[in-house]
């Protein structure tokens, strides 16, 4: 792994980084339809369209880099990782459960206080955030939009368009992934297709932690 600068290009349409050698490495997670058991609405919906395949929602591109939790890993007498930046691209496909979109399956960061930065580089969608004190927001995402989602907000993204909702996001290193919170919650607010239109309804199976 690398401790120089280095580039990579993003293929539009598509969203799928470029590397030009062995030495960086973009790990690819994929997102099926199962993976998002408990997370729409319409339960019938999500059963009936399972049956029909398990179809990917929504794919990560991210540049493997260091993960520090205590700011540096102290290896060869060398600080690595200090300061170190995850960054890669997010690829949600279109399509819907019922009147939902498709979206990500959305989380916290386990580092409760860091943030994250989203650049949108294809496609039309929204960002549904909220915090653990309950406050909720949703922004739109489309081409050449920059979202910054502030520490202690939970946030996943919805695609609202006819095409890939491509974003490049970028957080700190040692920020970390939690998902469990909102397997078990949900999300305050869905995106549902109502009159042609993305409306923002309250979520009916949504769990208050109090």
């Amino acid at each position: 792994m690398r401790s120089t600068p280095f580039t990579f290009d993003i293929s539009l349409p598509g969203g799928v980084p470029t590397v030009y050698d062995g030495t960086d490495v973009f790990i690819r997670i994929v997102r099926p339809l199962s993976a998002m058991r408990g997370q729409y609405a319409d339960q019938e919906a999500y059963e009936a369209l399972l049956a029909q395949g398990d179809a990917v929602l929504y794919e990560v591109y991210e540049m493997r880099r260091p993960q520090v939790a205590d700011g540096y890993i102290e290896a060869a007498d060398e600080h690595v990782g200090l300061g170190e930046l995850l960054h890669g691209t997010s690829i949600v496909h279109p399509g819907k459960v019922g009147d939902e979109y498709f979206m990500t399956k959305g989380h916290f960061h386990s580092v409760l206080d860091t943030a994250e930065v989203y650049y949108v580089l294809q496609g039309r969608g929204m960002m549904v955030m909220e915090t653990p004190e309950e406050e909720w927001a949703v922004e739109e995402l489309r081409p050449g939009r920059v979202l910054y989602v502030p520490p202690r907000w939970a946030h996943r993204s919805v695609n609202t368009g006819q095409e890939d909702l491509v974003t490049l996001f970028v957080y700190p290193g040692h920020a970390g992934h939690d998902y469990g919170t909102i397997e078990t919650r949900g999300f305050r607010k869905l995106v549902i297709e109502r009159d042609g239109q993305p409306t923002i309804v309250d979520n009916p199976r949504w769990r208050s932690q109090e």
